[in-house]
């Protein structure tokens, strides 16, 4: 448990989210431990959000037409291409994510690593995506209404470099759920 938690301070809105999104720095080993120091300070989830689209690649061929073959051509891979990652309908846990953004506007941004986690019903991790030099492309708030209690992000938009899933994240998540639904 985070030093924030421990102090009493709540943080369970972003319980009712099923995408969480951390952010790491790992431009060099002096700032990845200070990343690391500060998610052991508060939580280290900056946003909790019902969608994420975009977690997806693909891979580029080519055809080469072999000379006697008419019935097929040869097909090579190239290049696999990352879709940006779509987060939506969320809400943040202070103001990392728009600090992030905005900081490109003022020229000091930087690209981030970031871990996308998919949490169970019990908020169990249930799958691990980590993406790569992560760039935020868009941010979007929700509009404002006084008569309807809309959440604090509505959207924001990263490219990346690549995306890796953390394996065996899901088998820990079914032992864990097994054992709670033993117990009770």
């Amino acid at each position: 448990m985070a030093v924030i938690g421990a102090l009493g301070v709540r943080t369970d809105p972003l319980l009712n989210y099923n995408f969480m999104i951390s952010l790491l720095d790992t431009s060099s080993s002096l700032a990845l431990a200070k990343s690391i120091a500060m998610s052991a300070i508060t939580d280290i989830a900056l946003g909790g959000f019902n969608e994420c689209s975009g977690l997806e690649m693909s891979l580029d061929i080519e055809e080469i037409e072999e000379g006697g073959r008419n019935g097929a051509s040869l097909k090579f891979p190239t290049r696999v291409k990352w879709s940006n990652i779509i987060l939506k309908t969320g809400v943040g846990a202070g103001t990392a994510l728009w600090d992030w953004h905005y900081g490109f506007s003022e020229g000091k941004g930087k690209r981030m690593d970031g871990i996308i986690m998919l949490q169970n019903e019990l908020h169990i991790p249930n799958n691990i995506w980590y993406f790569h030099r992560g760039l935020p492309v868009k941010y979007s708030a929700p509009t404002m209404n006084a008569k309807e209690s809309a959440v604090a992000i509505e959207s924001i938009e990263i490219s990346h470099e690549g995306i890796y899933q953390v394996p065996y994240v899901g088998l820990g998540a079914a032992a864990a759920t097994a054992a709670i639904n033993l117990a009770i």
